[in-house]
């Protein structure tokens, strides 16, 4: 009895050993952020592990300037970025880095970047519960320039034990292996719907109201979508992205899936097109050139 209560006494010396070495803002930030990461996780198929480990290093634990002074925790710069814009020396004098209104709002970008860009496309292919290849793949696709940044990854995790919020506990749950992959197009982020699919369960997986998802895409209530149609995470755009100005009907098209295929409000796509007659009746014929800005 005795010798096993001293064995539990140095048990417990060895973990506050432990704990202690570890970094108190490091700590702080988890438990400020890990519910964050698991619902990123949920949305993109993107371990939390990975997230906060990746928010952890490039931010440093949430108190570097840029994350401070712009919610950026990424350090994702400013390539094909429309918003805000700051400057700071990092690769090069004077790096363009994204600005965020919210920490929210930078892990949002953080996914959409990682889950709609070619280059990280394989690691989607990876188990989630895989952070080591999750780390490596990140590193080989140019993430970060630093030779030992999958290591450092890697041991952040495993230092924190952060691969616990990569497996369904408590209320968590696990995505399918059918979930949907994010692509984006047109400064928007869509998914493609296969067979079977309903819009309550696009909705549902990607926390979207069912009203707010048939409001963006211009549809109906009862609406059943088909395979292979396009269905945006977010509200349409006013007009066509450049370089894109007209587009030429071809067989099969309508003016909704002209307005699908350049992420434009239907509405909008009428109006901009209004000098063909009745708007509400009109139906564009195999060669009519619909303008999109």
């Amino acid at each position: 009895m005795r010798r096993h209560t001293l064995l539990l006494i140095l048990l417990a010396s060895l973990f506050t050993l432990v704990a202690g070495a570890q970094n108190a803002q490091y700590v702080k930030y988890i438990q400020q952020h890990k519910d964050l990461a698991i619902e990123q996780m949920k949305k993109y198929n993107i371990p939390a592990s990975i997230t906060l480990a990746q928010a952890l290093l490039e931010s440093g634990a949430g108190q570097s300037t840029l994350a401070r002074e712009s919610n950026n925790h990424f350090g994702i710069k400013c390539h094909n970025w429309s918003g805000r814009k700051v400057y700071h020396d990092d690769d090069a004098s004077d790096d363009c880095f994204r600005v965020y209104r919210s920490v929210r709002d930078s892990y949002e970008d953080h996914s959409i970047f990682l889950s709609t860009s070619q280059r990280y496309r394989s690691l989607f292919n990876l188990k989630r519960t895989d952070y080591v290849g999750w780390a490596n793949g990140l590193k080989l696709a140019g993430y970060a320039t630093n030779p030992s940044y999958a290591d450092r990854l890697i041991n952040i995790i495993e230092a924190y034990n952060l691969d616990q919020f990569d497996v369904a506990r408590g209320s968590y749950t696990v995505l399918s292996a059918g979930s949907h992959q994010p692509h984006l197009a047109n400064g928007l982020v869509y998914v493609v719907t296969r067979k079977g699919d309903t819009v309550k369960l696009i909705a549902d997986e990607f926390g979207i109201p069912v009203s707010r998802l048939l409001r963006y895409n211009d549809l109906y209530k009862g609406y059943v979508p088909g395979a292979g149609d396009i269905l945006y995470l977010h509200r349409k755009n006013w007009k066509a992205k450049k370089p894109y100005k007209t587009h030429v009907v071809r067989e099969g098209e309508s003016m909704y899936s002209i307005s699908q295929t350049y992420g434009i409000r239907l509405s909008r796509l009428y109006k901009m097109n209004k000098d063909k007659g009745d708007i509400t009746s009109y139906a564009p014929s195999v060669g009519d050139v619909i303008r999109l800005r």
